[in-house]
């Protein structure tokens, strides 16, 4: 894909609209457009991938980009304006959007983070393949990223069996191989059954790199048992990071949760102390439905000593830079930057995650 792009873009005597088309679908994502918009950048940037410069343009000339499957008016405008070396018009209106930042503060841990580790891909509930979302994670300055998508339990995001996530071992060999020395760490986000243990073959848990544990059924059992669910999955040796703690959504998401999602009830005190005995990370999740933990919480955990990671749970490529919503909660409650494994390299973190 990259090839292609760079290839239209030293051809043309304009801008590239690849380019431009993919800019268009990561600012939306980025500020949680719907993802039927975003399907239509995205899907008419693959339209003109296996097209060469020449054709593009003719079919710009004889108004028939919209002949071409995937492409409609409105891309088509953007794909025109590109060519003739403008900047799109509906690419503009967005840059002017983003400059709005995110977040404030927390600018120089951001600077430190060298990866994340909770992304998802379409593989499970996520909107682009993994080689997308690698590439974009790779633009934004990451030298790794963790591709974790769903369990098998988890059906309504389409959750990986066994066999699916051997299949997606040999993708991520072939994406490295492209993308080096940018690396797609092997990871998943692996259900937290009622029980406490975890949704997924345990010799396949340890072939992976990452493994975040999460809650995602049951979120209202009691607290006691709610305790012993989250304490029994992070000892669980397998478990590197505990993912969205409280479970909680203060906004709603994709129409989901209108009113949003309360807190889970458990034993903070407890769940952290089996963190920082089993040196499980605590994710601060930087969804901006999510914001989990909670500060009080979040405070909590940096007294008991935790590490912490700190991921955008992004769930398309534009998402992957909401870190910066997460590195500014930790600023303001004052986690030490030596305590977020994803600060480490990719060697340093395997390294602690298989110890």
């Amino acid at each position: 894909m990259a090839a292609s792009s760079s290839e239209q873009q030293s051809s043309s005597p304009g801008r590239d609209p690849v380019t431009d088309l993919r800019r268009i679908a990561f600012l939306l994502e980025r500020s949680l457009a719907s993802p039927y918009r975003v399907k239509a950048f995205r899907g008419a940037a693959t339209a003109l991938l296996p097209l060469k410069p020449e054709e593009i343009g003719a079919a710009a000339a004889d108004g028939k980009l919209t002949s071409l499957k995937g492409v409609g008016d409105k891309t088509a405008a953007v794909i025109e304006q590109s060519l003739a070396g403008e900047i799109p018009d509906y690419l503009s209106n967005l840059e002017q959007e983003a400059e709005v930042p995110l977040a404030t503060g927390g600018e120089a841990l951001r600077a430190a983070l060298r990866g994340d580790c909770h992304t998802h891909s379409d593989w499970s509930d996520g909107g682009s393949p993994p080689a997308e979302m690698a590439w974009t994670a790779k633009e934004l300055g990451h030298e790794y990223m963790v591709l974790t998508d769903h369990s098998p339990r988890l059906k309504v995001a389409n959750g990986l069996t066994a066999e699916r996530l051997h299949r997606q071992l040999d993708v991520i060999a072939v994406i490295n191989e492209q993308l080096a020395p940018f690396r797609v760490l092997t990871g998943i986000e692996v259900d937290i059954l009622e029980d406490g243990t975890l949704d997924q073959d345990p010799e396949l848990l340890a072939r992976l790199d990452v493994v975040v544990a999460s809650v995602h059924s049951k979120l209202t059992m009691p607290s006691k048992a709610m305790t012993r669910r989250m304490t029994a999955a992070v000892e669980n040796p397998h478990t590197d990071i505990l993912g969205h703690c409280t479970g909680r959504m203060v906004k709603p998401r994709d129409g989901r949760n209108p009113k949003g999602r309360p807190e889970s009830e458990f034993d903070a005190a407890a769940v952290f102390a089996a963190c920082q005995e089993h040196s499980t990370a605590v994710e601060i999740n930087s969804r901006p439905e999510r914001l989990d933990p909670p500060r009080r919480l979040l405070r909590q955990a940096v007294k008991a000593g935790c590490f912490f990671s700190v991921d955008t749970d992004a769930h398309a490529p534009g998402q992957l830079d909401w870190q910066i919503i997460g590195t500014s909660r930790a600023e303001e409650c004052e986690v030490p930057s030596e305590r977020v494994i994803n600060t480490w390299g990719a060697e340093e973190l395997i390294a602690w995650t298989q110890s």
